[in-house]
């Protein structure tokens, strides 16, 4: 059985996918948007002209796709958990991206925004420390692996179990 284009060029979980062409904004945000929610935050990841005071050309990720599949989902699942918010989606793009182009989206749907503000930021920082992406980084004088952001100090760095009785 050969996979159609669109299967060859994205894989899908239940919250994930890493895809290869440009990610719909419109399609999460209108698959996160709720009547019961008062909060749909969405995080783009973009590519930007400059790194540390380098002229950035363009960036190309790669991924060990199945296993970075894995991981973006276990993440969804433990921020729905943590964070008690609705629903989550995480999307990150492989291949050449050119600057302004979007890298990753994280999304979440909650009822209330504080827990989707602290979801959405605990999703991009814990998706670029632990899932197998990589970024290689092209400048006007060479190129080099980009090692992922440091947690900032406030971050904790693995997920805790809720608390029973908290919402």
């Amino acid at each position: 059985m050969t996979a159609s284009k669109s299967e060859a060029k994205e894989l899908r979980s239940e919250h994930c996918a890493i895809v290869r062409e440009p990610i719909d904004l419109r399609d999460i945000k209108e698959d996160l948007e709720h009547p019961e929610d008062g909060a749909a935050i969405l995080f783009e990841g973009v590519v930007r002209n400059n790194t540390r005071g380098r002229r950035t050309l363009y960036l190309d990720y790669e991924a060990y796709e199945s296993m970075a599949l894995n991981e973006m989902e276990k993440l969804a699942q433990a921020a729905l958990e943590r964070f008690k918010v609705r629903d989550v989606s995480l999307v990150h793009r492989l291949g050449r991206l050119q600057i302004g182009e979007t890298s990753v989206v994280i999304g979440v749907g909650s009822p209330h925004r504080a827990a989707a503000f602290e979801a959405c930021r605990w999703l991009i920082d814990s998706l670029k420390k632990t899932v197998p992406i990589w970024k290689k980084e092209y400048f006007e004088d060479g190129a080099v692996w980009a090692d992922g952001e440091a947690f900032p100090d406030d971050h904790p760095s693995k997920p805790e179990p809720a608390s029973p009785g908290t919402q």
